[in-house]
């Protein structure tokens, strides 16, 4: 049972005894005023004495016997838990001592007084007495309690510090743990020690150098005269530690490492590298992983390593291998060859070869005699990647091959044959009809779709179009002028479907009829013919009326009536010719006319 249910229930026993005490005294009183059932003679009676003497027995048996039976009777809860509040109050510590201040200064003075405290009283004061005993010893016991771990608490804490700053005495003449010198492990060493170490080492020290293919060669300390010369530098390393900070080094190891130099004849060093193997072999320079165009997609190529060496880092390698005594220096585990930038596994050669292969996907299909296409085949020669695996898609490149594109399919001004009616065959150049591509157009356009990974077929833009991408571009419909024949024909599909005899322009004075390809550039009807303006006159050489005016170049050369011709054909051109027209009969000029087109093509010949 707990401190505070024993409290409780010695609570519940006083009020059952103060209960029993009330009724005892309420039967006392009774009797004292001769209110008893029946009358008492003298002799039971007794004298005073003795009903004072039977009184307190009285009394005294029945608190015995509720002491013993441990049964008193009960009272209600309210009761009880007022009283226990009343008793316990905040503090029940603080009201056992209040208690026993009050029975202090007022308990009974003598044994008369003490005999007028009815029994209940005296007993819930013994019960009281005995509750302040034990609260008082137990706080006592908690007391020392909490005085015994503080004094052990810091009789641990004194131990460790003594146990730490033993240890940093112990690391002013010792090295911290964890520290390095010259690449060895010199923890909990002295300066002795550390001393010892270097002078044996340079003691027939030697460094073989492991190269390419497992040729070695060997640098000893003889050769460059390696001599350790004692100095201060081992005392001022250890001098510099932060002792009291001693368990810092056991989690650290690079603000520990030292190295103390050695001394060696620099130019002896730089001499014996210079006859090294791997020096003066032949230094074959290594090739980067890159992309490969492998007739389908780009690959990464495995990159080639050479034979050239690196000869800061392979110097600088020496030197700290000799610094540390360290016996064997591999070249290639070093780095000591010049490395290709890039390997296979690389992920900038994978990306380039990603973004070139996304070109590649474009293909467009130019419909011409026969088809031209840009496929992967010629786009993967336009891409190329730098030193950082940046690709490049070379646009200069694509007009390069527009131009060379336009060249071959542009056929104005260029030679042609043609097969006249009468079943002669002629070459003829020259003239303004015929296809011309608009290669700054087209060349954008073409690098638009690549860049897009666009798959089209289309005709490319063009300046101006012909009839047909055959040889005689001007199709099966067109006018023929032969001009040593003086002679024309209207071919409609390929048939004649209008001829006649001709005067062209005379064949001197730059009169005579331009040869070429041209086109019909409009038909006019009623209109004046005017020549070049004189100079002297200011006026235009000759004004002429016509019918029908249908011209074929801008400089004013085109078919007309010719009214004023006599005849036509033969050789009248050569002393009565035009000033470069073709002159036709009137009804002749009002037939074609009538059937030919804007845009017809003309071809004129010798």
């Amino acid at each position: 049972m707990s401190e505070k249910d024993r409290y409780d229930a010695d609570i519940h026993q006083e009020n059952t005894d103060e209960t029993d005490s009330g009724l005892t005294e309420d039967m006392t009183a009774r009797e004292d005023t001769g209110q008893a059932e029946a009358p008492q003679t003298a002799e039971e009676a007794g004298s005073p004495e003795q009903k004072m003497d039977s009184s307190d027995e009285k009394v005294e048996e029945d608190t015995g016997t509720d002491q013993e039976d441990g049964h008193p009777e009960e009272s209600t809860q309210e009761d009880s838990e007022k009283d226990s509040e009343e008793d316990l109050g905040e503090d029940p510590e603080e009201d056992l001592e209040e208690d026993l201040e009050e029975d202090e200064s007022s308990g009974p003075d003598d044994e008369e007084t003490e005999s007028k405290i009815p029994a209940a009283k005296r007993s819930r004061r013994k019960r009281r007495g005995r509750r302040r005993s034990r609260m008082i010893k137990q706080k006592r016991k908690s007391e020392k309690k909490g005085k015994k771990g503080w004094i052990i608490a810091g009789s641990i804490t004194g131990a460790v510090l003594l146990m730490y700053l033993g240890a940093a005495a112990f690391f002013y003449s010792h090295f911290l743990i964890n520290t390095t010198i010259n690449g060895k492990d010199f923890s909990g060493k002295t300066v002795e020690d550390v001393k010892e170490y270097l002078i044996g080492q340079v003691a027939g020290y030697q460094l073989t150098l492991v190269e390419q293919n497992n040729v070695t060669d060997v640098i000893t300390g003889a050769d460059i005269s390696l001599v350790y010369k004692e100095n201060s530098d081992i005392e001022d390393a250890l001098r510099g530690q932060n002792q009291l900070l001693w368990i810092v080094s056991l989690f650290s190891r690079s603000s520990t490492d030292i190295t103390i130099e050695v001394e060696y004849d620099e130019a002896a060093l730089e001499k014996k590298i210079q006859t090294v193997q791997a020096v003066t072999a032949e230094q074959k320079e290594p090739v980067s992983a890159r992309p490969e165009y492998d007739g389908n997609v780009f690959v990464v190529a495995p990159e080639e390593y050479g034979t050239a060496v690196d000869m800061e880092t392979f110097t600088a390698k020496i030197k700290e291998y000799i610094t540390e005594f360290r016996p064997q220096l591999d070249m290639m585990d070093e780095g000591c060859y010049i490395l290709p930038k890039y390997t296979s596994e690389s992920p900038e050669v994978q990306e380039a070869c990603d973004t070139m292969n996304q070109y590649l996907s474009a293909s467009i299909t130019y419909p011409m005699t026969e088809d031209v296409v840009v496929d992967k085949e010629l786009i993967s020669s336009w891409l190329s990647y730098d030193e950082e695996m940046k690709v490049t898609f070379d646009e200069t490149a694509v007009r390069e091959w527009m131009r060379g594109f336009g060249s071959t399919y542009d056929t104005v001004g260029t030679t042609r044959s043609i097969t006249s009616p009468t079943g002669e065959t002629t070459e003829v150049s020259g003239g303004t009809y015929g296809w011309s591509v608009d290669e700054d157009t087209e060349t954008q356009k073409l690098i638009d779709s690549i860049k897009n990974g666009e798959v089209a077929e289309r005709e490319p833009v063009y300046n101006q179009t012909a009839a047909s991408h055959s040889e005689q571009d001007w199709g099966t419909t067109y006018i023929e002028v032969d001009i040593s024949e003086q002679h024309m024909w209207y071919i409609v599909d390929g048939a004649v479907a209008l001829e006649s005899d001709v005067v062209t322009g005379l064949p001197k004075d730059d009169r005579d009829t331009p040869t070429g390809v041209y086109s019909i550039l409009y038909k006019e009807k009623d209109s004046t013919l005017k020549g070049e303006t004189d100079p002297d006159t200011g006026k235009p050489s000759y004004e002429t009326p016509v019918d029908f005016w249908m011209p074929f170049t801008w400089q004013g050369h085109g078919f007309h009536d010719a009214t004023w011709q006599p005849s036509f054909g033969g050789s009248r051109y050569q002393t009565n010719g035009s000033h470069g027209c073709v002159n036709m009969p009137h009804d002749k000029a009002s037939q074609l006319f009538d059937m030919i087109e804007d845009g017809t093509p003309v071809i004129v010949h010798d």
